[in-house]
């Protein structure tokens, strides 16, 4: 009983394998291959960049976007826990409880130094 459950899992595997892979062995087959000057180029768009490329942004913008970023995970870790809280019982509220605290500090704390601010 138990190897035909590591039966089911090779073959769930290898099914996850194939879909991820099987796009990229047609797209080797059948895709056309037309190379060009305007193939080679960074972006295909048509139209050429002007001016310098490398410049600087600010890194308030990368502050915000790091901090959706972990506010967004947040609900990664929430909505399991909300689904099955009936059978966690009351350690899992309190580490929950922890876990939402930490995140309103880092929350209350980037407020207060106006990370949260867009310029």
């Amino acid at each position: 009983m138990v190897m035909l459950n590591y039966v089911f899992i090779c073959f769930l595997m290898l099914g996850a394998v194939g879909f991820a892979v099987a796009p990229l062995i047609l797209e080797r087959l059948i895709a056309p291959r037309k190379r060009g000057r305007s193939k080679g180029e960074t972006y295909e768009c048509g139209v050429l960049t002007t001016g310098e490329t490398w410049i600087r942004f600010r890194i308030q913008y990368f502050i915000y976007a790091l901090l959706f970023v972990v506010f967004d995970i947040e609900t990664v870790f929430l909505y399991p826990w909300a689904v099955s809280y009936v059978g966690l019982g009351g350690f899992a509220l309190v580490e929950m409880v922890i876990f939402l605290v930490v995140l309103l500090i880092g929350l209350i704390y980037a407020w207060a130094t106006d990370a949260l601010k867009w310029v």
